[in-house]
């Protein structure tokens, strides 16, 4: 966090932890504590779990991460109860908005403290006029199914479709699998008023699922490791910053690949094969590419094809096709009759593809053929001039907000000269193991750590929309 977001979440955190101070101050004197005990943290939860009637130990749970939002929620609803607070309404103003409600109660003169156990006696003394109608029912029931479905997604686990052939054949679409949000710490909610289970769209009649009104600062719970060289990662989509959505992190469209490059790290691509940090990457063992196939002029066998998953078949002659697969499918090809060679469709070293990333003449790079390129880290510092400014423009500009002027040669950031930054973000390099069909960091670049989402777990369903049939030997399958 940058210290003007952290001024500005200063600012404005501030008055309202105050007021909550405040209410919470006059609620502790109405139920005979003295009110200074608000003002010590950990000590004044306490306090609240002991006005509520709530066992003390309670506490240790609240010092789980993800546990204690559960368990946060449940402890500030007691507390309002043990008021006669019992309302729907109310308990989601405790949730919602605790800076105004909290003092408003405080200073009612018809809000009593009814005692730790003012859930039970109450509903033991007017059992009758709290008799729910079924309509009431069904609606805390899916209340609580929405509040703890989104808690579960936002901080735990989610499920996830690859709807595109990007990852082929380590993922296929039609996958079903489940993305760990505690791998790399879930991430809090930057754009906190949304549609639930909406992402970004609203279903049906289309439009925005969300308000981006409210930004809340860049925060991620801890997690259980980093990110390591090899892991399948989902992540929000860089390139919805720009036209023409326009897009807050959080609600830019969900992508998967395969980590190659992780903060720090060198990375350069030759001849198709991945070096990091001058050691070669491994390949991943299903990953596919192009290939050049020449048969002997027979009409293609279309069940082989599909046995040996061949995909994007191209013919250019009666002899000469290209087409994607895995080097296991290239090598049972090559065996069969009337296969005069298999070969990958690499494009040559040297050769400039505008396409790809930093799409600058002065980098005669493509998709086979890149780098060295090193991987911003936090904390490190560039040397600014013509050759690394197109590679980290952007990351300086879109992703750490800064605004980056160039007049005759000469860099300014934020209004003041510069031949130099340090970053503020992690960054890392993701790419598709289908190599020449997937659009990733060779395209656009590097993928800030506030754009991660989670870890691929697992394929818990698999659907073949061609045979509509459900893939058994995918099913409950763990993600390599």
């Amino acid at each position: 966090m940058d210290i003007a977001t952290y001024t500005a979440f200063c600012l404005t955190a501030g008055p309202l932890t105050i007021l909550m101070v405040i209410g919470l101050w006059k609620l502790f004197e109405k139920a005979g504590r003295p009110g200074w005990e608000s003002l010590i943290p950990v000590y004044n939860v306490y306090i609240i779990l002991k006005i509520s009637g709530r066992p003390w130990w309670l506490l240790l749970l609240l010092l789980i991460p993800g546990i204690n939002i559960i368990i946060g929620v449940g402890v500030a609803v007691d507390f309002i109860k043990s008021y006669g607070k019992f309302k729907i309404s109310q308990n989601a103003a405790i949730i919602l908005l605790p800076f105004i409600c909290l003092p408003k109660w405080g200073f009612d003169k018809n809000t009593r403290y009814l005692g730790p156990s003012a859930t039970i006696s109450f509903h033991e003394k007017h059992r009758k006029d709290l008799q729910k109608s079924t309509t009431r029912e069904w609606a805390e029931a899916v209340i609580f199914a929405v509040v703890a479905a989104t808690l579960i997604r936002s901080l735990f686990i989610e499920a996830y479709t690859i709807p595109t052939p990007s990852m082929e054949s380590s993922l296929l679409v039609g996958d079903f699998l489940f993305v760990s949000k505690i791998n790399y710490g879930a991430r809090l909610p930057i754009t906190p008023v949304a549609f639930p289970f909406a992402h970004h769209t609203m279903p049906i009649i289309g439009g925005k699922a969300y308000w981006n009104g409210i930004k809340l600062p860049y925060f991620r719970l801890p997690g259980l490791g980093d990110i390591k060289k090899g892991d399948v990662v989902v992540f929000n989509f860089p390139m919805d910053a720009d036209s023409p959505f326009y897009r807050p992190v959080d609600k830019r469209e969900n992508y998967i690949k395969r980590c190659q490059g992780t903060p720090g790290d060198t990375l350069s691509l030759l001849n198709a094969k991945v070096y990091v940090n001058d050691e070669a990457a491994i390949t991943p063992s299903h990953g596919e590419m192009e290939y050049m196939v020449r048969n002997d002029g027979s009409s293609f066998n279309r069940q082989l094809a599909r046995d040996l998953h061949l995909s994007d078949i191209q013919q250019f002659t009666n002899q000469d096709f290209m087409m994607n697969m895995t080097a296991q499918s290239a090598a049972l090809l090559k065996q069969q009759a009337g296969i005069k060679s298999v070969r990958p469709n690499i494009r040559f070293n040297g050769v400039y593809d505008p396409e790809v990333f930093p799409h600058n003449p002065k980098f005669r790079w493509n998709v086979d053929n890149l780098g060295p390129i090193i991987i911003p880290k936090k904390g490190w510092t560039v040397k600014l001039d013509s050759l690394t400014l197109p590679i980290y423009r952007r990351a300086i500009e879109v992703y750490e907000q800064n605004k980056l002027q160039v007049n005759d040669n000469h860099i300014s950031i934020n209004g003041k000269p510069a031949d130099s930054y340090t970053f503020k973000l992690n960054y890392y390099w993701m790419m598709g193991d289908n190599r020449h069909n997937s659009e990733d960091s060779r395209f656009w670049g590097f993928v800030p750590e506030d754009h991660i989402v989670g870890k691929a777990l697992f394929v818990w369903m698999s659907w073949d929309a061609e045979t509509h049939k459900i893939r058994w030997s995918r099913v409950m399958r763990m993600i390599k």
